[in-house]
């Protein structure tokens, strides 16, 4: 394979072809006028003089500002003019080559540079003196003088200029050369300027040799003139260039991006040789090191700085510059001896008290060449700006990251999740669905108010841990709620997402450690699919979000979606302002339903019972408005309205002397409210019924959440002298072990094992066990849902004291209700008054 010559040793073959013919027309101009001249060394001394402006002109460079163009103003015409006057050719030749060499000498030129710039300079000069020769004796008082010395000089800059062009259109193209040109003709204005005071200190000479003297005086306060403004000028431009730089700075949003942005324009203001961002890595973050070079495009990933000077600089926390300029740092001189470097500034980067990097620069180029104290001042106020952009570009990406994730878990949030989701749905893939499985956490807030949100908080992270664990590589995982964490995957369908589900469960269900506690945590999964349950990923979660709820009651607590479960949901959600407006204007029922002795078959009391019928909807499930009335806030009006009734049916069945006890259902929220009792002693008084012939019947998994909560409210409505009673008994966890605890007078069996008992005996045995159970604590049993004569004669064979059921009564409203007592009953005449005795059970 052909090796690729290097373009930089290109351009220099390619410089020879300019800079060998300019020094062989110098030989030749110098040889000619030699041969015309052998003498020329008589004027030495003079030659010597001009020799010595020269080269001082050559170094002495001015930039200054006209109509916001910069021009750098150079006065090598002045001895120029001179040198051509007094001079001989060859002496003034010499003069060129001398000038040039002192001034290269002093720079870092490459050798192709070097004589390049010297058969430019003694080629132009040959040029010339040529048209000197030609005009030979000049008389310097003479306008034709003037007019040759003007067009001597205007011959050197053109012949420099095409010089100058020719290098560039052969190394870079005729358009370089173009543009070498364009830029170069309107600086011939200062040249034109230097000419005319070149022929005006010639003038003087030649009046009288004193004049030097004013010249001199005048050349002195010229310069020093020159310097200041040129002090001023380089003051403004520094600062204009360190706007610019702070105002890139500003602009730039991301670590990645900001060292191109500020680097080269830091090694460019700063004429140094390499620039370098160092930042220490924190955190996330990674360390970051890269540097710009002189006439290198790109970013090296090095930094030429010693350690040991950057680490000074870390544990000043201050900046450190070393060089010829700064005699404190002196003895780290040789630790960039050793690395090849000449001086070099190191500022750290800081943000509030921690230093969190560095910006440096290194070997200093062009006419200053050393670091001085003013740069350490320029690059310290950089430094600031690039730190407040770092830590600026690091807060929007921790914004962005707390934006986009949860800072508990550090999992992926709910809008994260969704985006994904959305991502994932826009990818079709054959035999393939797009799977979200939302796994509801069970006991996390009992946790939150036993052990304190602390120990919540580690059960959640337990949780998520695990559940990153048993989640496959292909799967991304979340927590988009409180207590719901969410995963979404490809599967091959529902079938196989239910039972990923139903496995991913069980590995959760494992006893988890909180505190000293261990727990058994269950969760609820539901489950939705794209795109059979939804086109879009906050429909999919939604529906994912109703299935977990559902999945709450079932046993193996995995629920895929079905459009039911949205329809009740939506329904729900529709009715929970029509129910606020139907419990404000009495548009509730209540309806009551018989509570019997099986042993005498006497009518004791009723169940109150609220029903709605919704004016577009119909008839409302119960347990649908009861559920909106607790998560609105309606709960505790719905409650006084159904023992309103209840109290002043009472009242008037007292009243009537054929007393009835009544029964209302409590949710465990309502025993949340401190309130309660005093409302139900307020009621009581107000429709003057006896305690005893109200019961609340309370839900045991409901008040097994809230067990410790709930039991002063139950205290107090104990002493009130009410009947309290375990509603739905047998459903809950620990039953018996809590029953004992708990200050209530019957219990009331839920009518699932009811119903069951004369075909399972599983059932049988429940029932066989509550009734013994609760007449050794001497409490009153009551079975709900019987619904047939081999039920009742199986409570009754057992010792049940109480039966409710549709085989006595449906739920009746209170017109109806008088209407059944009246049918379906006979009055008794009891010690305690009248009593309604079922006449036969059909």
């Amino acid at each position: 394979m052909a090796r690729r010559a290097d373009p930089r040793r290109r351009s220099d073959q390619y410089a020879w072809f300019v800079t060998g013919p300019l020094a062989l027309f110098a030989v030749v101009c110098t040889t000619a006028f030699w041969l015309s001249e052998p003498r020329w060394y008589e004027a030495w001394a003079i030659g010597l003089l001009i020799f010595a402006l020269y080269s001082i002109a050559v170094r002495a460079v001015f930039h200054i500002v006209i109509r916001h163009s910069s021009f750098a103003v150079v006065v090598t015409e002045v001895p120029l003019i001179l040198g051509l006057f007094y001079l001989p050719p060859v002496l003034m030749i010499l003069v060129i080559i001398g000038g040039q060499l002192v001034m290269h000498l002093q720079g870092t030129f490459t050798p192709v540079k070097v004589w390049f710039n010297i058969a430019r300079a003694t080629a132009s000069v040959c040029a010339s003196l040529l048209l000197i020769d030609y005009f030979r004796p000049l008389v310097a008082a003479s306008p034709s003088t003037w007019a040759v010395l003007f067009a001597a000089t205007l011959i050197n800059l053109l012949v420099q200029l095409a010089s100058l062009a020719g290098v560039m259109g052969l190394v870079q193209g005729l358009q370089a050369a173009r543009n070498v040109v364009g830029a170069s003709l309107p600086g011939l204005v200062i040249p034109s300027i230097n000419v005319t005071i070149g022929l005006l200190f010639l003038i003087a000479l030649e009046v009288t040799p004193w004049s030097v003297v004013l010249l001199a005086v005048m050349v002195v306060a010229l310069v020093y003139m020159l310097r200041s403004y040129a002090g001023f000028f380089r003051q403004h431009r520094t600062l204009a260039d360190v706007y610019e730089i702070t105002q890139a700075v500003r602009n730039e949003s991301s670590d990645s991006s900001l060292p191109d942005v500020l680097l080269g324009r830091v090694r460019s203001l700063m004429r140094s040789e390499y620039a370098t961002l160092w930042l220490a890595p924190q955190g996330r973050y990674p360390e970051v090191l890269l540097t710009a070079q002189v006439d290198n495009e790109g970013l090296l990933d090095l930094s030429p700085v010693p350690a040991v000077v950057r680490d000074k600089a870390l544990q000043d926390r201050a900046p450190v510059a070393v060089g010829a300029q700064f005699r404190e740092t002196e003895s780290l001189r040789e630790s960039l001896r050793a690395a090849r470097v000449k001086d070099t500034v190191v500022v750290p980067l800081r943000s509030g008290q921690a230093v969190i990097g560095t910006l440096e620069v290194v070997n200093r180029l062009g006419e200053s060449r050393s670091f001085r104290e003013a740069d350490v001042q320029v690059l310290a106020t950089i430094a600031v700006h690039a730190a407040v952009a770092v830590e600026n570009s690091r807060l929007v990406d921790r914004l962005r990251y707390d934006a986009y994730h949860d800072r508990l878990t550090a999992m992926p949030n709910r809008r994260r999740m969704l985006d994904a989701l959305a991502e994932a749905v826009t990818v079709r893939a054959e035999d393939e669905v797009v799977a979200v499985l939302l796994f509801d956490v069970d006991g996390q807030r009992n946790v939150n108010e036993s052990m304190g949100h602390a120990a919540g908080d580690k059960l959640l992270a337990e949780v998520a841990e695990r559940l990153r664990g048993i989640a496959g590589s292909g799967a991304l995982v979340g927590r988009v709620g409180g207590d719901e964490f969410m995963v979404t995957l490809r599967t091959e369908g529902i079938e196989a997402t239910i039972e990923l589900a139903t496995q991913m469960r069980e590995q959760l269900r494992g006893p988890m450690a909180v505190g000293s506690l261990t727990l058994d945590v269950d969760t609820a999964v539901g489950v939705s699919v794209y795109p059979d349950h939804g086109s879009d990923p906050e429909t999919l979660l939604q529906r994912a979000e109703l299935a977990a709820n559902a999945a709450k009651v079932l046993p193996y607590g995995v629920q895929p979606f079905h459009p039911a479960l949205e329809s009740r949901a939506v329904r729900r959600l529709g009715i929970a302002a029509d129910l606020r407006r139907a419990i404000d204007s009495d548009q509730l029922d209540v309806y009551f339903q018989p509570k019997v002795t099986l042993t005498d078959r006497h009518v004791l009391g009723v169940e109150c019972l609220a029903r709605w019928v919704h004016p577009t909807h119909g008839e409302v499930a119960p347990e649908d408005f009861v559920a909106v009335a607790e998560h609105t806030g309606q709960l505790a009006r719905l409650t006084e309205v159904v023992l309103t009734a209840g109290l002043r049916h009472c009242r008037a069945w007292a009243d009537a002397d054929r007393p009835l006890s009544i029964a209302v259902n409590l949710s465990a929220r309502t025993l949340l409210d401190s309130r309660f009792p005093g409302l139900v002693q307020e009621l009581l008084e107000e429709y003057r019924v006896d305690p005893g012939q109200v019961t609340f019947e309370i839900s045991e998994p409901g008040m097994l959440h809230d067990i410790e909560r709930v039991l002063p409210t139950l205290y107090r409505l104990r002493d009130l002298g009410v009947r309290l009673s375990v509603d739905d008994f047998g459903t809950g966890a620990s039953s018996l072990g809590y029953l004992r605890q708990w200050p209530v007078h019957e219990v009331k069996i839920d009518d699932t094992f009811v119903q069951g008992m004369a075909t399972d005996s599983g059932d049988l045995a429940i029932v066989r066990a509550i009734v013994s159970l609760a007449r050794e604590f001497g409490l009153t049993v009551v079975a709900e849902g019987v619904e047939s004569e081999l039920t009742l004669e199986l409570l009754e064979e057992m010792g049940c004291e109480i039966g409710q059921g549709y085989l006595f009564s449906r739920p009746l409203p209170f017109e109806r209700l008088e209407a059944w007592l009246s049918a379906q009953t006979e009055p008794e005449s009891t010690p305690t008054g009248e009593v309604r005795r079922l006449r036969a059970v059909v």
